[in-house]
């Protein structure tokens, strides 16, 4: 079974979920992205998720992409993407 791919950008953009991994103070953190455009209708405003666990992150941002059928982008300057996630590629790679 093919892994699957989730493109890295270096910023949010305005059609995509964006999880964003970081490290922070307290150890590596993820959040979640949305622009309210996205949702179809589901959000009145943009949505920025507060801090959690970096699985955590990943896993309802695939769970919001699949309830609203958009696609997922990594923002993931410090390397912290997880392999058994999938295969995170860049653009230009592709």
């Amino acid at each position: 079974m093919a892994a699957n791919r989730f493109e890295q950008v270096d910023e949010a953009p305005d059609d995509a979920i964006t999880l964003s991994l970081a490290q922070g103070e307290a150890g590596p953190t993820g959040t979640i992205s949305c622009p309210a455009a996205l949702a179809g209708g589901h959000l009145v405003n943009d949505f920025e998720s507060d801090p959690m666990a970096p699985v955590d992150a990943f896993r309802q941002a695939i769970r919001l992409a699949n309830e609203i059928q958009a696609p997922v982008v990594v923002v993931d300057a410090g390397g912290l993407w997880q392999a058994e996630w999938g295969v995170l590629y860049r653009e230009e790679d592709a």
